[in-house]
């Protein structure tokens, strides 16, 4: 008898504890927030795409057209191409027809660095990649975003410096105002919140330091060579 007034004791217990959550989750519900954010008065009118609409628009055009369709060895080409949109390009800069650059006029790319397929360049500011840098396949350096507590969902931009050695590897995402130290790494598939010192190796979203590139031998061993 005992045994089976606990059971019902449990039993009665349990219910009471999925009613009590029920009802908390019914207020909760009843207590939701009115919304805030007003997209009908976003306003970007300070914000300037350095160039007119009209080659905002021909650019554009010309990416999606002369330089998307352009065959696998015409880095010489697709270099012309962005240096006539104002882009600092390079000597020996390898970019693949299928990466894009929202406005080439605000990208600077040093000598002999490489730019993967689908590498998305959203420069609303500056993006300056340094020598012998690579931009992996399905990179994202992203220089605009939103103000999340700004109702109205204001613009924010800021820029993205690259520099010398640096590597950022596959499907990356790289947040604005973010710096990549020299020959820093950054891991594929990493999320970077924030800078990435000299030499240091970062991974994970948000992305973390993981290790060195170069062990303190191999670092020595460079510096010895450059003196000679």
């Amino acid at each position: 008898m005992d045994k089976d007034r606990s059971k019902r004791e449990r039993r009665k217990d349990q219910h009471e504890k999925v009613d009590a959550g029920w009802i908390q989750q019914r207020e909760i519900n009843e207590i939701r927030l009115d919304n805030r954010i007003r997209l009908d008065q976003y306003n970007q009118d300070w914000y300037s795409r350095g160039r007119s609409s009209v080659i905002v628009l021909l650019w554009w055009l010309v990416q999606g057209s002369l330089f998307r369709y352009s065959l696998h060895p015409m880095y010489g080409w697709r270099r012309f191409l962005l240096r006539l949109f104002g882009a600092k390009v390079g000597k020996g800069v390898q970019v693949r027809s299928t990466a894009r650059f929202t406005y080439p006029w605000k990208v600077s790319i040093g000598d002999f660095s490489w730019v993967g397929d689908d590498a998305e360049f959203y420069s609303l500011d500056r993006i300056d990649v340094g020598s012998h840098c690579i931009v992996s396949q399905r990179s994202y350096l992203c220089t605009g975003s939103h103000d999340i507590e700004d109702e109205s969902f204001g613009l924010i931009t800021r820029p993205i410096v690259i520099h010398d050695g640096a590597w950022i590897a596959s499907d990356s995402f790289v947040y604005p105002g973010v710096t990549v130290g020299v020959m820093g790494v950054v891991a594929a598939r990493s999320t970077v919140t924030r800078s990435v010192p000299d030499g240091e190796v970062h991974a994970g979203t948000p992305a973390a330091f993981v290790k060195q590139r170069f062990s303190k031998a191999a670092e020595n061993a460079g510096v010895a060579s450059k003196g000679k």
